[in-house]
């Protein structure tokens, strides 16, 4: 099953023209920069605006088309926004209650015990908003939209008002969402580090178009997305641990093309993992060097290069047995070993991170 997503909408000096299909499971991220077009994106899926030329279906359940038009409060989603918007008069155990007047006992598959449990907000529930941390806030609210039993999550942008630590606070429990319910979810974000941690599908937008969607691993290896050329551009793999070096305190990981040494977090051997490697930390060379102090040198070929915003530099995308990595190198580098699409090279990581 899919969701199809179609939305023109005109506002002065703004337009929206989208026409999406992306999958029924999983967490789609809606990413691009301020003024891309994401949350007015979501707020079409919400119905909370009308375009002129819409369709919105969840596989065979429409919700949206030239014929009709189902109001927000009949689209059985959940909504967050980057503010928890709670009620400020009641607990949060009164709260999370409010929403579920208008859900027949038979529709609800997501109880408010196992909302609660979920978001570890259990201790919370006979505060009041105003005693509760900005992470606490944003755990509450989500809790709510699950307790609605939504077809559809929507998160908008809802780590945008916290600081570091509340934000590490409440990634964990947004994980566990994303493995322990069947919910799909859209969640809008400008921060590529919580794309490489949740999403499994990724919309890129720009101007209100769509410039990318596909596999998350797949669209951050591109070259021509405003994102790719940013410090922190990198690509996300998908591993399984094979082997422990408990001397040395690290996991070998098998990835489509080779196998990487990783920091041991002690996973079980077997789990998957995801990784992320940033283009920053790989570097290209012409012959195997073990006298380096590089753990992970795999053989690969340069698919392509491309010029970078600064003439000094520029970025290569190459293929390891099949995956595809980004390496940040020197114009002058490029130069100096003739690299060009087809040439055979070592892909030396320099560093390779586990996203927990």
């Amino acid at each position: 099953m899919s969701i199809a997503a179609r939305f023109q909408l005109a506002w002065p000096g703004f337009s929206l023209d989208v026409d999406l299909r992306i999958p029924a499971t999983g967490v789609t991220a809606l990413y691009g920069p301020s003024g891309s077009g994401k949350t007015t994106l979501l707020r079409c899926v919400a119905g909370l605006e009308r375009a002129a030329s819409g369709v919105l279906a969840l596989g065979d359940e429409i919700w949206q088309d030239q014929t009709q038009f189902l109001p927000t409060h009949r689209r059985a989603l959940g909504y967050v926004f980057q503010d928890a918007a709670l009620f400020p008069h009641l607990s949060v155990q009164e709260n999370l209650e409010f929403g579920l007047r208008r859900i027949a006992a038979g529709d609800r598959r997501v109880s408010l015990d196992e909302a609660v449990d979920l978001l570890g907000i259990r201790s919370l529930l006979s505060r009041r908003p105003e005693r509760l941390s900005g992470g606490e806030r944003q755990r509450v609210a989500i809790a709510r939209a699950l307790a609605v039993s939504p077809r559809l999550l929507l998160l908008d942008e809802p780590l945008a008002a916290l600081d570091l630590a509340r934000k590490r606070e409440i990634l964990p429990y947004l994980q566990r969402l994303h493995e322990t319910l069947q919910i799909p979810v859209l969640y809008v974000t400008h921060s590529p580090d919580e794309v490489a941690r949740l999403a499994d599908h990724l919309v890129v937008l720009n101007q209100g178009r769509v410039l990318a969607s596909g596999p998350v691993a797949t669209v951050m290896s591109r070259l021509d997305l405003p994102g790719s050329h940013e410090d922190d551009a990198g690509v996300v793999l998908e591993a399984t641990v094979a082997g422990r070096d408990a001397e040395w305190h690290l996991l070998r990981v098998e990835v489509p093309g080779g196998s990487l040494w990783v920091q041991d977090n002690g996973v079980a051997i077997g789990r998957r993992l995801r990784l992320r490697v940033l283009a920053r930390d790989v570097s290209l060379a012409l012959s195997r060097a073990d006298d380096v102090s590089f753990l992970n040198l795999l053989p690969a070929t340069v698919t392509a290069i491309a010029a970078s915003a600064h003439p000094a530099a520029r970025l290569a995308q190459i293929d390891v047995g099949g995956t595809l990595l980004l390496a940040r190198l020197t114009a002058r580098s490029v130069h100096a070993l003739d690299l060009q699409p087809g040439k055979q090279v070592w892909a030396q990581l320099k560093s390779v991170a586990v996203i927990e």
